[in-house]
Protein backbone atom coordinates (compact mmCIF):
# COMPACT_ATOMS: atom_id res chain seq x y z
CA UNK A 1 0.00 0.00 0.00
CA UNK A 2 1.20 3.80 -0.94
CA UNK A 3 2.12 5.98 1.97
CA UNK A 4 -0.17 8.90 0.41
CA UNK A 5 -3.60 6.37 0.08
CA UNK A 6 -5.16 8.89 2.72
CA UNK A 7 -4.76 11.69 0.30
CA UNK A 8 -5.63 9.74 -2.83
CA UNK A 9 -9.39 10.12 -4.39
CA UNK A 10 -11.71 7.34 -4.37
CA UNK A 11 -14.98 7.24 -5.82
CA UNK A 12 -18.33 5.73 -4.33
CA UNK A 13 -21.07 5.47 -7.13
CA UNK A 14 -21.13 8.64 -9.38
CA UNK A 15 -19.25 10.50 -6.76
CA UNK A 16 -15.37 11.49 -6.64
CA UNK A 17 -14.16 11.71 -3.01
CA UNK A 18 -11.45 13.75 -2.58
CA UNK A 19 -9.53 11.44 -0.22
CA UNK A 20 -9.83 8.38 1.94
CA UNK A 21 -11.40 9.48 5.71
CA UNK A 22 -14.89 9.42 6.15
CA UNK A 23 -16.25 11.25 8.83
CA UNK A 24 -18.08 8.37 10.23
CA UNK A 25 -22.34 8.70 11.51
CA UNK A 26 -22.21 9.46 15.95
CA UNK A 27 -25.30 9.94 18.01
CA UNK A 28 -25.50 14.14 18.42
CA UNK A 29 -28.69 14.83 19.89
CA UNK A 30 -28.18 18.16 18.62
CA UNK A 31 -31.28 18.56 16.28
CA UNK A 32 -34.70 19.74 17.22
CA UNK A 33 -37.46 17.34 19.17
CA UNK A 34 -39.72 17.10 15.93
CA UNK A 35 -36.24 15.63 14.23
CA UNK A 36 -35.62 19.15 12.16
CA UNK A 37 -32.11 20.27 12.02
CA UNK A 38 -31.10 23.66 13.89
CA UNK A 39 -28.10 25.92 13.67
CA UNK A 40 -26.21 24.09 15.98
CA UNK A 41 -26.37 20.71 14.42
CA UNK A 42 -25.44 22.58 10.86
CA UNK A 43 -22.29 24.30 12.27
CA UNK A 44 -21.39 21.00 14.07
CA UNK A 45 -21.45 18.96 10.47
CA UNK A 46 -20.06 22.11 9.06
CA UNK A 47 -16.85 22.27 11.07
CA UNK A 48 -15.90 18.70 9.83
CA UNK A 49 -16.50 19.44 6.76
CA UNK A 50 -13.86 22.33 6.96
CA UNK A 51 -11.22 19.90 8.54
CA UNK A 52 -11.12 17.96 5.17
CA UNK A 53 -13.42 15.25 5.34
CA UNK A 54 -13.88 13.28 1.97
CA UNK A 55 -17.29 12.06 2.98
CA UNK A 56 -20.05 12.93 6.06
CA UNK A 57 -22.46 10.78 6.95
CA UNK A 58 -24.74 12.01 9.45
CA UNK A 59 -25.88 10.56 12.62
CA UNK A 60 -28.72 7.86 12.48
CA UNK A 61 -31.82 9.50 10.94
CA UNK A 62 -35.00 7.97 12.15
CA UNK A 63 -37.59 7.15 8.78
CA UNK A 64 -40.77 7.47 10.76
CA UNK A 65 -42.54 9.24 13.89
CA UNK A 66 -44.59 6.26 14.81
CA UNK A 67 -41.67 3.98 16.01
CA UNK A 68 -38.73 4.32 14.47
CA UNK A 69 -36.67 6.76 16.73
CA UNK A 70 -34.15 5.98 18.77
CA UNK A 71 -32.56 8.28 21.10
CA UNK A 72 -33.78 11.89 22.07
CA UNK A 73 -33.50 14.94 19.50
CA UNK A 74 -31.94 12.61 16.88
CA UNK A 75 -32.26 13.72 12.88
CA UNK A 76 -35.65 12.84 11.24
CA UNK A 77 -36.12 12.18 7.50
CA UNK A 78 -40.18 11.16 7.73
CA UNK A 79 -41.82 14.78 7.01
CA UNK A 80 -40.98 16.61 3.84
CA UNK A 81 -41.48 20.13 5.65
CA UNK A 82 -37.53 19.36 6.87
CA UNK A 83 -36.44 20.07 3.36
CA UNK A 84 -35.66 23.36 3.56
CA UNK A 85 -33.63 23.05 6.63
CA UNK A 86 -31.81 20.43 5.30
CA UNK A 87 -30.83 21.66 2.23
CA UNK A 88 -29.28 24.34 4.51
CA UNK A 89 -27.33 21.87 5.96
CA UNK A 90 -26.28 19.69 2.92
CA UNK A 91 -25.50 23.53 1.44
CA UNK A 92 -23.18 24.63 3.98
CA UNK A 93 -21.15 20.82 3.96
CA UNK A 94 -21.20 20.98 0.10
CA UNK A 95 -19.59 24.70 0.26
CA UNK A 96 -16.51 23.08 1.59
CA UNK A 97 -16.35 20.74 -1.19
CA UNK A 98 -17.13 18.28 0.74
CA UNK A 99 -20.47 15.17 -0.25
CA UNK A 100 -22.56 14.28 2.39
CA UNK A 101 -25.22 11.21 3.14
CA UNK A 102 -27.75 10.71 5.33
CA UNK A 103 -27.67 7.64 7.50
CA UNK A 104 -31.27 5.83 7.28
CA UNK A 105 -32.30 3.84 10.49
CA UNK A 106 -35.42 1.92 11.96
CA UNK A 107 -34.48 1.26 15.53
CA UNK A 108 -36.76 -1.36 15.80
CA UNK A 109 -36.48 -3.20 19.28
CA UNK A 110 -34.12 -0.62 20.47
CA UNK A 111 -36.56 2.07 20.00
CA UNK A 112 -36.76 4.94 22.50
CA UNK A 113 -39.82 3.31 24.47
CA UNK A 114 -40.91 7.20 25.79
CA UNK A 115 -39.96 8.85 22.36
CA UNK A 116 -42.23 7.02 19.60
CA UNK A 117 -46.03 6.96 19.63
CA UNK A 118 -46.19 3.13 19.18
CA UNK A 119 -44.62 0.67 21.62
CA UNK A 120 -40.77 -1.27 19.73
CA UNK A 121 -41.43 -3.94 17.56
CA UNK A 122 -38.69 -6.85 16.14
CA UNK A 123 -38.75 -9.63 13.99
CA UNK A 124 -39.29 -11.52 16.87
CA UNK A 125 -40.76 -11.58 20.10
CA UNK A 126 -37.62 -11.65 22.34
CA UNK A 127 -35.55 -9.54 24.83
CA UNK A 128 -33.88 -6.51 24.07
CA UNK A 129 -32.02 -5.40 27.31
CA UNK A 130 -34.57 -5.67 29.48
CA UNK A 131 -37.75 -5.10 27.24
CA UNK A 132 -39.64 -7.63 25.03
CA UNK A 133 -41.01 -5.76 21.83
CA UNK A 134 -43.50 -6.65 20.10
CA UNK A 135 -43.13 -9.11 16.80
CA UNK A 136 -44.08 -7.42 13.33
CA UNK A 137 -46.31 -8.51 10.77
CA UNK A 138 -46.21 -8.58 7.49
CA UNK A 139 -48.18 -4.88 7.03
CA UNK A 140 -45.73 -4.05 9.41
CA UNK A 141 -42.71 -5.05 7.41
CA UNK A 142 -44.62 -3.49 4.04
CA UNK A 143 -45.10 -0.62 5.79
CA UNK A 144 -41.31 -0.19 7.34
CA UNK A 145 -40.22 -0.54 3.74
CA UNK A 146 -42.79 1.71 2.23
CA UNK A 147 -41.04 4.40 5.14
CA UNK A 148 -37.71 3.69 4.43
CA UNK A 149 -38.39 4.42 0.59
CA UNK A 150 -40.24 8.12 1.49
CA UNK A 151 -37.07 9.11 3.65
CA UNK A 152 -34.92 8.41 0.82
CA UNK A 153 -37.17 10.30 -1.43
CA UNK A 154 -36.89 13.28 1.18
CA UNK A 155 -32.74 12.72 1.23
CA UNK A 156 -32.45 13.22 -2.48
CA UNK A 157 -35.10 16.64 -2.71
CA UNK A 158 -32.99 17.74 0.43
CA UNK A 159 -29.57 17.61 -1.71
CA UNK A 160 -28.10 14.60 -0.30
CA UNK A 161 -25.59 13.17 -2.20
CA UNK A 162 -26.38 9.51 -0.76
CA UNK A 163 -27.82 6.69 1.65
CA UNK A 164 -26.40 4.58 4.27
CA UNK A 165 -28.54 2.38 5.90
CA UNK A 166 -28.12 1.63 9.05
CA UNK A 167 -28.07 -2.50 9.46
CA UNK A 168 -25.58 -2.52 12.51
CA UNK A 169 -25.25 -2.00 16.58
CA UNK A 170 -29.12 -4.21 17.08
CA UNK A 171 -31.05 -1.80 15.22
CA UNK A 172 -33.79 -3.05 12.83
CA UNK A 173 -32.04 -4.63 9.78
CA UNK A 174 -29.48 -5.90 12.03
CA UNK A 175 -32.48 -7.61 14.23
CA UNK A 176 -33.72 -9.61 10.55
CA UNK A 177 -29.98 -10.46 9.42
CA UNK A 178 -29.13 -11.48 12.75
CA UNK A 179 -30.00 -15.47 13.46
CA UNK A 180 -30.14 -14.60 17.32
CA UNK A 181 -32.97 -11.97 17.17
CA UNK A 182 -34.79 -13.64 14.07
CA UNK A 183 -37.00 -16.29 15.03
CA UNK A 184 -39.03 -16.05 12.53
CA UNK A 185 -40.62 -19.40 10.30
CA UNK A 186 -41.97 -17.25 7.39
CA UNK A 187 -40.29 -15.91 4.23
CA UNK A 188 -38.23 -13.25 6.39
CA UNK A 189 -36.61 -15.63 8.64
CA UNK A 190 -35.64 -19.40 8.89
CA UNK A 191 -32.29 -19.03 6.67
CA UNK A 192 -29.84 -17.28 5.60
CA UNK A 193 -31.67 -16.05 2.60
CA UNK A 194 -34.92 -15.69 4.33
CA UNK A 195 -32.86 -13.08 6.97
CA UNK A 196 -31.83 -11.34 4.26
CA UNK A 197 -34.67 -10.56 2.25
CA UNK A 198 -35.96 -7.83 4.54
CA UNK A 199 -32.40 -5.64 3.86
CA UNK A 200 -32.76 -6.62 0.38
CA UNK A 201 -36.31 -5.54 -0.14
CA UNK A 202 -36.05 -2.24 1.21
CA UNK A 203 -32.54 -1.93 -1.29
CA UNK A 204 -34.82 -2.84 -3.99
CA UNK A 205 -38.06 -1.01 -3.48
CA UNK A 206 -35.28 2.82 -2.97
CA UNK A 207 -33.48 1.39 -5.99
CA UNK A 208 -36.59 1.13 -7.99
CA UNK A 209 -38.00 4.15 -7.01
CA UNK A 210 -35.42 6.72 -6.28
CA UNK A 211 -32.03 7.76 -8.39
CA UNK A 212 -28.61 8.12 -5.70
CA UNK A 213 -25.91 6.95 -4.14
CA UNK A 214 -26.29 4.38 -1.25
CA UNK A 215 -24.82 2.43 1.14
CA UNK A 216 -25.29 0.13 4.14
CA UNK A 217 -23.82 0.01 7.24
CA UNK A 218 -23.14 -3.60 8.97
CA UNK A 219 -21.75 -5.62 11.59
CA UNK A 220 -18.69 -7.34 10.75
CA UNK A 221 -19.43 -9.58 14.09
CA UNK A 222 -21.75 -9.48 17.15
CA UNK A 223 -19.85 -9.01 20.54
CA UNK A 224 -22.44 -11.30 21.86
CA UNK A 225 -22.13 -14.74 23.80
CA UNK A 226 -25.00 -15.88 21.12
CA UNK A 227 -23.44 -13.46 18.33
CA UNK A 228 -22.22 -14.13 14.92
CA UNK A 229 -18.98 -14.25 13.91
CA UNK A 230 -16.75 -12.25 10.77
CA UNK A 231 -17.26 -14.71 8.43
CA UNK A 232 -21.31 -14.51 8.91
CA UNK A 233 -20.83 -10.48 8.67
CA UNK A 234 -18.53 -10.36 5.54
CA UNK A 235 -21.01 -13.12 3.99
CA UNK A 236 -23.43 -10.89 3.98
CA UNK A 237 -21.77 -7.86 2.75
CA UNK A 238 -20.80 -9.91 -0.26
CA UNK A 239 -24.46 -11.15 -1.19
CA UNK A 240 -26.79 -7.98 -0.84
CA UNK A 241 -27.00 -6.40 -4.43
CA UNK A 242 -27.01 -3.34 -5.51
CA UNK A 243 -25.21 -0.90 -2.68
CA UNK A 244 -22.27 1.15 -3.73
CA UNK A 245 -20.55 0.13 -0.34
CA UNK A 246 -20.34 -2.10 2.56
CA UNK A 247 -19.35 -0.24 6.11
CA UNK A 248 -18.46 -1.64 8.52
CA UNK A 249 -18.66 -1.37 12.18
CA UNK A 250 -19.21 -3.82 15.20
CA UNK A 251 -21.91 -5.09 18.27
CA UNK A 252 -25.03 -5.98 18.97
CA UNK A 253 -26.63 -5.24 22.29
CA UNK A 254 -22.76 -5.88 24.35
CA UNK A 255 -19.91 -4.25 24.31
CA UNK A 256 -17.37 -3.05 23.10
CA UNK A 257 -18.84 -2.39 19.41
CA UNK A 258 -17.37 -0.17 17.84
CA UNK A 259 -16.56 2.50 20.39
CA UNK A 260 -13.97 0.16 22.18
CA UNK A 261 -12.11 2.16 25.30
CA UNK A 262 -8.52 2.57 25.92
CA UNK A 263 -8.32 -1.13 27.77
CA UNK A 264 -8.85 -2.35 24.06
CA UNK A 265 -6.29 -2.36 20.83
CA UNK A 266 -7.27 -0.04 18.25
CA UNK A 267 -8.29 -0.53 14.74
CA UNK A 268 -9.81 -3.77 15.99
CA UNK A 269 -12.57 -4.55 13.70
CA UNK A 270 -10.49 -4.21 10.52
CA UNK A 271 -8.16 -6.71 12.87
CA UNK A 272 -10.97 -9.23 12.42
CA UNK A 273 -12.05 -8.73 9.00
CA UNK A 274 -10.92 -11.69 7.32
CA UNK A 275 -9.46 -10.31 3.92
CA UNK A 276 -10.60 -7.31 1.85
CA UNK A 277 -14.09 -7.94 0.45
CA UNK A 278 -15.58 -8.17 -2.67
CA UNK A 279 -16.91 -5.00 -2.42
CA UNK A 280 -16.14 -1.62 -2.20
CA UNK A 281 -15.72 -0.91 1.58
CA UNK A 282 -15.62 1.56 4.02
CA UNK A 283 -14.23 0.38 7.93
CA UNK A 284 -14.38 2.36 11.04
CA UNK A 285 -13.36 1.46 14.51
CA UNK A 286 -10.96 3.28 17.07
CA UNK A 287 -8.98 5.22 14.05
CA UNK A 288 -6.94 8.15 16.17
CA UNK A 289 -3.87 9.04 14.09
CA UNK A 290 -2.86 8.18 10.75
CA UNK A 291 -0.89 4.36 11.00
CA UNK A 292 -4.43 3.55 12.44
CA UNK A 293 -5.91 4.78 9.38
CA UNK A 294 -3.50 3.00 6.69
CA UNK A 295 -3.44 -0.30 8.47
CA UNK A 296 -7.19 -0.15 8.22
CA UNK A 297 -6.82 0.83 4.29
CA UNK A 298 -4.51 -2.40 3.50
CA UNK A 299 -8.43 -4.42 3.75
CA UNK A 300 -10.92 -1.20 2.78
CA UNK A 301 -11.12 1.35 0.03
CA UNK A 302 -12.22 4.25 2.93
CA UNK A 303 -10.95 4.51 6.68
CA UNK A 304 -13.74 5.76 9.22
CA UNK A 305 -13.24 7.81 12.21
CA UNK A 306 -15.78 9.10 14.14
CA UNK A 307 -14.21 9.99 18.06
CA UNK A 308 -11.25 11.16 16.20
CA UNK A 309 -13.62 13.90 14.57
CA UNK A 310 -14.86 15.15 17.50
CA UNK A 311 -11.17 15.59 19.14
CA UNK A 312 -10.26 17.11 16.35
CA UNK A 313 -12.57 18.46 13.25
CA UNK A 314 -9.38 19.09 11.32
CA UNK A 315 -7.96 15.55 12.03
CA UNK A 316 -8.85 14.80 8.04
CA UNK A 317 -6.80 17.77 6.36
CA UNK A 318 -4.21 17.42 9.14
CA UNK A 319 -3.39 13.82 8.38
CA UNK A 320 -3.94 14.06 4.83
CA UNK A 321 -1.13 17.02 4.54
CA UNK A 322 1.00 14.80 7.28
CA UNK A 323 0.71 17.21 10.22
CA UNK A 324 1.05 14.83 13.09
CA UNK A 325 -0.39 16.68 15.80
CA UNK A 326 -4.07 16.74 16.08
CA UNK A 327 -5.73 17.00 18.92
CA UNK A 328 -5.75 13.18 19.94
CA UNK A 329 -8.87 11.65 20.84
CA UNK A 330 -7.79 9.43 23.89
CA UNK A 331 -10.64 6.85 24.02
CA UNK A 332 -12.14 7.73 27.56
CA UNK A 333 -15.78 7.02 26.14
CA UNK A 334 -16.66 9.65 29.04
CA UNK A 335 -18.08 13.05 27.04
CA UNK A 336 -18.84 11.17 23.74
CA UNK A 337 -20.86 8.08 25.40
CA UNK A 338 -22.95 11.13 27.32
CA UNK A 339 -25.45 10.65 24.82
CA UNK A 340 -28.71 9.08 26.24
CA UNK A 341 -29.66 12.78 27.84
CA UNK A 342 -26.97 14.61 26.42
CA UNK A 343 -25.62 16.66 23.54
CA UNK A 344 -22.72 15.41 21.52
CA UNK A 345 -19.64 16.63 23.44
CA UNK A 346 -15.73 15.26 23.67
CA UNK A 347 -13.63 15.45 26.70
CA UNK A 348 -10.64 16.79 25.21
CA UNK A 349 -12.38 19.24 22.99
CA UNK A 350 -14.46 21.65 24.88
CA UNK A 351 -15.71 23.41 21.52
CA UNK A 352 -17.62 20.22 19.91
CA UNK A 353 -21.30 20.30 19.66
CA UNK A 354 -20.83 23.88 20.72
CA UNK A 355 -19.73 25.61 17.39
CA UNK A 356 -22.64 27.94 16.68
CA UNK A 357 -21.78 29.48 19.83
CA UNK A 358 -18.29 29.00 20.22
CA UNK A 359 -16.49 32.47 19.80
CA UNK A 360 -13.79 32.80 18.18
CA UNK A 361 -10.14 33.89 19.50
CA UNK A 362 -9.43 37.84 19.45
CA UNK A 363 -5.98 39.16 18.89
CA UNK A 364 -4.47 40.59 21.82
CA UNK A 365 -0.46 41.71 22.61
CA UNK A 366 1.14 41.60 25.70
CA UNK A 367 2.82 38.62 27.63
CA UNK A 368 1.13 36.44 30.69
CA UNK A 369 2.70 34.09 32.87
CA UNK A 370 0.44 30.99 33.40
CA UNK A 371 1.43 29.18 37.10
CA UNK A 372 0.30 25.73 36.21
CA UNK A 373 1.70 22.87 33.85
CA UNK A 374 -1.51 20.59 34.50
CA UNK A 375 -4.36 20.40 31.93
CA UNK A 376 -6.11 23.88 32.64
CA UNK A 377 -2.30 25.87 32.80
CA UNK A 378 -1.87 24.36 28.98
CA UNK A 379 -5.05 24.95 27.38
CA UNK A 380 -5.23 28.62 29.10
CA UNK A 381 -1.62 28.85 27.74
CA UNK A 382 -2.26 27.62 24.21
CA UNK A 383 -5.60 30.21 24.06
CA UNK A 384 -3.47 32.62 25.49
CA UNK A 385 -0.28 32.21 22.77
CA UNK A 386 -3.27 32.06 20.02
CA UNK A 387 -4.57 35.34 20.65
CA UNK A 388 -1.30 36.75 20.39
CA UNK A 389 0.06 37.21 23.65
CA UNK A 390 3.45 35.69 24.25
CA UNK A 391 3.49 33.59 27.22
CA UNK A 392 5.60 31.52 29.93
CA UNK A 393 4.50 28.68 31.76
CA UNK A 394 6.02 27.47 35.56
CA UNK A 395 5.43 24.24 37.35
CA UNK A 396 7.28 22.94 39.69
CA UNK A 397 6.91 19.23 38.53
CA UNK A 398 9.86 18.39 36.13
CA UNK A 399 7.13 17.49 32.97
CA UNK A 400 3.95 19.11 31.90
CA UNK A 401 0.79 17.13 32.14
CA UNK A 402 -0.29 17.83 36.12
CA UNK A 403 -2.53 15.14 37.34
CA UNK A 404 -2.28 13.13 34.09
CA UNK A 405 1.28 12.37 35.35
CA UNK A 406 0.42 10.57 38.51
CA UNK A 407 -1.90 7.53 36.11
CA UNK A 408 -0.84 4.27 37.06
CA UNK A 409 -3.13 2.37 34.64
CA UNK A 410 -0.77 1.45 31.89
CA UNK A 411 -3.91 1.39 29.44
CA UNK A 412 -4.92 4.72 30.46
CA UNK A 413 -1.64 6.28 30.88
CA UNK A 414 -0.73 5.21 27.40
CA UNK A 415 -3.71 7.19 25.74
CA UNK A 416 -3.95 10.21 28.00
CA UNK A 417 0.19 10.74 27.42
CA UNK A 418 -0.33 11.72 23.86
CA UNK A 419 -2.71 13.99 25.20
CA UNK A 420 0.91 15.54 26.83
CA UNK A 421 2.39 14.82 23.31
CA UNK A 422 0.06 16.97 21.83
CA UNK A 423 0.24 19.80 24.53
CA UNK A 424 4.26 19.42 24.07
CA UNK A 425 4.12 20.33 20.05
CA UNK A 426 1.46 22.65 20.39
CA UNK A 427 3.19 24.75 22.93
CA UNK A 428 6.15 24.23 21.08
CA UNK A 429 4.30 25.23 17.95
CA UNK A 430 3.38 28.76 19.19
CA UNK A 431 6.76 29.51 20.85
CA UNK A 432 5.55 29.59 24.73
CA UNK A 433 8.48 28.81 26.98
CA UNK A 434 8.22 26.35 29.49
CA UNK A 435 9.67 26.81 33.17
CA UNK A 436 9.93 23.22 34.96
CA UNK A 437 11.02 22.19 38.17
CA UNK A 438 10.42 26.25 39.12
CA UNK A 439 8.32 27.23 42.04
CA UNK A 440 6.82 30.75 40.92
CA UNK A 441 5.13 32.57 43.05
CA UNK A 442 4.71 36.12 41.32
CA UNK A 443 2.41 37.91 39.19
CA UNK A 444 0.46 36.23 36.41
CA UNK A 445 -2.54 33.65 35.43
CA UNK A 446 -3.02 30.77 38.43
CA UNK A 447 -4.17 27.96 37.04
CA UNK A 448 -4.28 25.39 39.66
CA UNK A 449 -6.70 22.40 39.81
CA UNK A 450 -10.33 23.77 40.11
CA UNK A 451 -11.37 20.46 42.19
CA UNK A 452 -8.63 17.83 43.81
CA UNK A 453 -9.78 14.48 45.13
CA UNK A 454 -8.36 12.94 48.32
CA UNK A 455 -6.43 9.93 47.49
CA UNK A 456 -7.37 6.43 48.34
CA UNK A 457 -6.99 5.72 52.13
CA UNK A 458 -4.35 3.02 53.38
CA UNK A 459 -5.58 -0.25 54.61
CA UNK A 460 -5.32 -4.05 54.71
CA UNK A 461 -8.47 -4.83 52.89
CA UNK A 462 -10.64 -1.97 50.94
CA UNK A 463 -13.90 -0.87 50.45
CA UNK A 464 -14.14 1.58 47.53
CA UNK A 465 -17.57 3.49 46.77
CA UNK A 466 -16.51 5.84 44.60
CA UNK A 467 -17.44 6.80 40.69
CA UNK A 468 -14.13 8.97 40.81
CA UNK A 469 -11.71 8.37 37.46
CA UNK A 470 -8.82 9.29 39.65
CA UNK A 471 -10.01 6.13 42.02
CA UNK A 472 -10.41 3.70 39.36
CA UNK A 473 -6.87 4.65 38.49
CA UNK A 474 -5.62 3.95 41.92
CA UNK A 475 -7.99 0.89 42.63
CA UNK A 476 -6.03 -0.81 40.33
CA UNK A 477 -2.68 -0.22 41.05
CA UNK A 478 -4.01 -0.99 44.94
CA UNK A 479 -5.33 -4.32 44.08
CA UNK A 480 -2.15 -5.71 43.16
CA UNK A 481 -1.02 -6.03 46.99
CA UNK A 482 -3.90 -5.79 49.11
CA UNK A 483 -7.65 -6.94 48.96
CA UNK A 484 -10.72 -4.55 47.37
CA UNK A 485 -14.11 -4.77 47.34
CA UNK A 486 -15.67 -2.21 44.97
CA UNK A 487 -19.63 -0.95 45.14
CA UNK A 488 -21.34 -1.67 41.78
CA UNK A 489 -22.14 1.88 41.63
CA UNK A 490 -18.78 2.84 41.29
CA UNK A 491 -19.15 2.11 37.90
CA UNK A 492 -21.81 4.45 37.26
CA UNK A 493 -19.37 7.07 35.30
CA UNK A 494 -18.12 4.94 32.82
CA UNK A 495 -20.18 4.15 29.55
CA UNK A 496 -20.45 0.23 29.29
CA UNK A 497 -17.83 -0.48 27.09
CA UNK A 498 -15.36 1.04 29.46
CA UNK A 499 -17.11 -0.09 32.08
CA UNK A 500 -16.85 -4.06 30.90
CA UNK A 501 -13.32 -3.87 30.11
CA UNK A 502 -12.64 -2.13 33.47
CA UNK A 503 -14.37 -4.48 35.87
CA UNK A 504 -12.67 -7.70 33.73
CA UNK A 505 -9.27 -5.86 34.54
CA UNK A 506 -9.75 -5.50 38.56
CA UNK A 507 -11.06 -9.05 37.98
CA UNK A 508 -7.93 -10.11 37.18
CA UNK A 509 -6.73 -8.22 40.24
CA UNK A 510 -9.18 -10.15 42.73
CA UNK A 511 -11.29 -6.98 43.02
CA UNK A 512 -14.49 -7.76 43.90
CA UNK A 513 -18.29 -6.34 42.96
CA UNK A 514 -20.65 -5.82 45.44
CA UNK A 515 -24.30 -4.53 45.41
CA UNK A 516 -24.77 -4.51 48.78
CA UNK A 517 -22.77 -2.50 51.42
CA UNK A 518 -20.58 -5.21 53.89
CA UNK A 519 -19.57 -2.02 55.86
CA UNK A 520 -19.16 1.81 55.68
CA UNK A 521 -16.48 2.43 52.80
CA UNK A 522 -13.43 3.85 53.44
CA UNK A 523 -13.28 6.50 51.15
CA UNK A 524 -17.27 7.73 49.49
CA UNK A 525 -16.91 10.10 46.88
CA UNK A 526 -20.44 10.13 44.26
CA UNK A 527 -20.53 13.10 41.73
CA UNK A 528 -22.65 13.61 38.65
CA UNK A 529 -20.72 16.35 36.89
CA UNK A 530 -16.71 15.68 38.31
CA UNK A 531 -13.84 17.48 37.62
CA UNK A 532 -12.33 15.81 34.54
CA UNK A 533 -9.76 17.03 31.49
CA UNK A 534 -12.49 18.98 30.11
CA UNK A 535 -13.87 20.20 33.01
CA UNK A 536 -10.22 21.81 33.45
CA UNK A 537 -9.92 22.54 29.67
CA UNK A 538 -12.80 24.88 30.20
CA UNK A 539 -11.54 26.24 33.14
CA UNK A 540 -8.20 27.28 31.39
CA UNK A 541 -9.98 28.81 27.89
CA UNK A 542 -12.09 30.82 30.62
CA UNK A 543 -9.74 31.69 32.73
CA UNK A 544 -7.33 32.65 29.92
CA UNK A 545 -10.31 34.59 27.98
CA UNK A 546 -11.46 36.37 30.98
CA UNK A 547 -7.57 37.87 31.67
CA UNK A 548 -7.43 38.81 28.21
CA UNK A 549 -10.94 40.90 28.59
CA UNK A 550 -10.26 42.71 31.73
CA UNK A 551 -6.55 43.92 30.10
CA UNK A 552 -8.76 45.20 26.71
CA UNK A 553 -10.95 47.00 29.37
CA UNK A 554 -8.75 48.49 30.94
CA UNK A 555 -6.86 49.82 27.94
CA UNK A 556 -10.17 51.48 27.26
Amino acid sequence: MQADKLSTPGTIGNLTIRNRIVMAPMISNLCNPDGSTNENHIAYLEERAKGGAGLIITEYTYINDLNARGSRNQLGLHNEEFIPKLRRLTERIHSHGTPVFTQLVHAGGKALQEGNREKPKAPSAVEYMGTTPAEMTAEDIDSVISDFVRAARVAVRSNFDGIELHGAHGYLIQEFLSPALNRREDRYGGTFEGRMRFAQEIIDAIRSEVDTNMGIRLSLYEDDADGYGPDYGLRIAETLRSVDYVHFSAGRFAPPGSSISFYGGKTHIADRLPRKPAVKTIVVGSVTDAEDARRVLEKADFVAAGRALLADPYFPVKLTQGDSSPRPCIRCNQACRDVTMGEVRCTVNPSTGLEAVEKPVERFGGELTVVGAGVKGLEAATYAAKAGMKVTVYDVRDDIGGQLLDITDESKKREFERLIDYYREALNRLHVTIRLGVRYAGEGLYCLPDRTYPSIPDGESLYIDSNIYQHHDELLSIAKRKKIVVSERSLSSLDRARAAAFRQAALSLGVKFTSEPERKPDISVHERRQYDIRAAMVSGRDSARRYIEDRRQSHL
